[in-house]
C-alpha cells in the first residue's frame, strides 16, 4: 500500500522521537536532563512538519521557503520550533547543539524512509518538501535562540552596570579625598592617576548602560528646560579649551538659540564631537564649531581637517561598539574605548527629536546636527 511521507512521519512519530531523544542524551550540557526535558516539543515539531507536507504550496511559496525568505505571520503565537529553542537555551544547549538535533532528526527520518527504495523513487518531491520544512524549523529555532541569548545578555549587562555603580562611586569619592589630603606631596601624582582612572571607568559604565537601555528598547532620558544653547555651548567650549590647550577651537554662534533642551546632554554631545575632532583631526588645524538658530530649529556643526573617513565606515559611524573613525593607537584610553561615544551622541540627538549626519571629503570631516527648538 502506498504511503506518503506525511503518513509515514505520523505513523512512526514515537520511534522517530525516541531516536531524537537518544541523540539529545549524547549532548553534554554539564548536567543530566530527564526524558521529559529531552523530549520537550519534539512531538509538536514532527506534527508541524506533517501539517506542512500536507498543506498545498504554490511555486512562489516553494521558492521563498527554499531561499529562506518565508515570512512568519505577524502576531502569530510562537511555534513549536521557537519554543523548543527557548527551552534548549535554558537547558544549557549551545546553538550548535540545537542545529545538531535537527540534523540528527533529519537523518533518522530519511534513513527509515529509504529502507523501502520504492518510496524515494515514487515521491522525490516529498523529500524536498520535508527538507524545506526542517530547514524552516532550524531557521526559526536559531532566531528564537539568538533572541533569547541577546535578552539574557542585556539583562546581565543591566544588572552588572547597576551593581557596579555603587562601589565605583565609593572608589571615586575615596580617591578624590586621598588626592586632596596628599596635595603637594610626592604621592599626589599617583593619587590623581587613581582619580582619572576611576572617572574613566565610570564613563565607560555610563556608556555601557546607555547602550544596554537602547538594546532593550528603553528610550534615552532627557530633561527639557528653557535654555539658551549659545550660553551653554560657549561654557562647554571654554571648558574644552582649558582641557585641550594645544587645540585651536573656533566657536561661532548666531541667531535665536533659545529653546527647550537638555543643556547638559547637548554639552555632552559637543564635548564628544570636539574631543573626537581633536583626536582624529590634523594636529594644529582649527576645529570649527558653529551654532545657528533658524526658524524652529537650532543647527550645530563640528568640522575639522584630517584624513577622510572611508564611505563604508562613515555609514556605520553611529552604530554601537563600532569605532568607524578609529585608527590603531597605543593610547591606553583609546585601546579600552567601547566605541560608544558617537552612538550616545546619536541617541541624545534622537531623544531631542533631532537628526545627525556626518560627511567626510576633501580633507575635512564634519558632523551636522539639527535640533527642533521645542
Amino acid at each position: 500500500m502506498d504511503q506518503s511521507l506525511a503518513d509515514f512521519l505520523e505513523h512512526n512519530a514515537e520511534t522517530i522521537i525516541a531516536d531524537a531523544v537518544e541523540f539529545a542524551r549524547t549532548i553534554d550540557v554539564g548536567r543530566t536532563l530527564d526524558d521529559v526535558t529531552l523530549r520537550d516539543h519534539l512531538p509538536e515539531i514532527i506534527a508541524s512538519v506533517v501539517a506542512d507536507l500536507r498543506r498545498p504550496q504554490t511555486r512562489s511559496e516553494e521558492i521563498e521557503k527554499s531561499e529562506g525568505r518565508a515570512v512568519p505571520v505577524a502576531g502569530a503565537p510562537i511555534s513549536a520550533a521557537g519554543t523548543h529553542a527557548l527551552h534548549r537555551a535554558l537547558s544549557g544547549y549551545s546553538i550548535s547543539n540545537l542545529v545538531a538535533e535537527y540534523r540528527a532528526l533529519r537523518a533518522s527520518v530519511l534513513r527509515k524512509w529509504m529502507e523501502v527504495p520504492e518510496r524515494a523513487a515514487r515521491a522525490p518531491g516529498e523529500i524536498t518538501r520535508f527538507n524545506e520544512a526542517i530547514d524552516e524549523a532550524i531557521t526559526e529555532s536559531v532566531r528564537h535562540y539568538a533572541d533569547e541569548v541577546e535578552r539574557w545578555r542585556n539583562l546581565f549587562l543591566g544588572v552588572l552596570g547597576h551593581d557596579l555603580r555603587s562601589p565605583l562611586t565609593a572608589i571615586l569619592l575615596t580617591s578624590e579625598s586621598i588626592a586632596r589630603s596628599v596635595a603637594g606631596q610626592p604621592v599626589e601624582r599617583a593619587a590623581q592617576r587613581l582619580v582619572r582612572s576611576t572617572e574613566h571607568m565610570c564613563d565607560l559604565l555610563d556608556k555601557l548602560l546607555v547602550y544596554n537601555r537602547a538594546q532593550m528598547g528603553i528610550a534615552f532620558e532627557i530633561r527639557r528646560e528653557p535654555v539658551d544653547l549659545g550660553v551653554a555651548c560657549a561654557e562647554e567650549i571654554e571648558h574644552l579649551r582649558s582641557s585641550f590647550p594645544m587645540a585651536s577651537i573656533r566657536f561661532d554662534a548666531e541667531g535665536d538659540l533659545q529653546g527647550r533642551f537638555d543643556a547638559a546632554r547637548i554639552r555632552e554631545v559637543l564635548d564628544n564631537l570636539v574631543v573626537n575632532a581633536d583626536k582624529y583631526g590634523t594636529r594644529g588645524e582649527e576645529i570649527q564649531v558653529r551654532l545657528r538658530g533658524d526658524g524652529g530649529k537650532v543647527h550645530l556643526s563640528v568640522r575639522n581637517a584630517g584624513q577622510a573617513i572611508p564611505r563604508e565606515k562613515l555609514e556605520v559611524l553611529f552604530e554601537p561598539l563600532i569605532r568607524g573613525a578609529v585608527v590603531a593607537s597605543s593610547d591606553e584610553e583609546e585601546r579600552t574605548s567601547l566605541g560608544l561615544g558617537l552612538f550616545i551622541v546619536s541617541e541624545i540627538v534622537k531623544a531631542h527629536g533631532g537628526r545627525i549626519h556626518a560627511e567626510s571629503d576633501d580633507g575635512f570631516t564634519a558632523f551636522h546636527i539639527e535640533l527642533p527648538r521645542h
